[in-house]
């Protein structure tokens, strides 16, 4: 994603349509007092940050299969590379 545009409270409302258009390419910060507010990005943008949400749960939400898959899980060969930062 592109670097974001500081735009000033003032100037987003005078021309809301273009910094609208723009925030489709591009996240356009609003400021106030010289302090970064609020942000607006495209609707795309924001359901690929809602994606990558995670979830949390609590120990008792998982079933008896699911912590049977998790204790046969492996991890990928690639994540080798990392065997030199576990100390046991």
């Amino acid at each position: 994603m592109n670097p974001r545009v500081k735009v000033s409270s003032a100037d987003f409302q005078r021309n809301f349509g273009r910094y609208q258009d723009m925030a489709l390419t591009q996240p356009v910060a609003i400021t106030r007092n010289g302090r970064e507010r609020t942000v607006m990005i495209s609707v795309e943008e924001y359901e690929r940050l809602k994606r990558r949400d995670r979830q949390v749960l609590s120990l008792d939400d998982f079933t008896d299969e699911m912590i049977a898959a998790i204790e046969r899980a492996e991890p990928p060969e690639e994540a080798s590379q990392y065997d030199h930062e576990y100390q046991p």
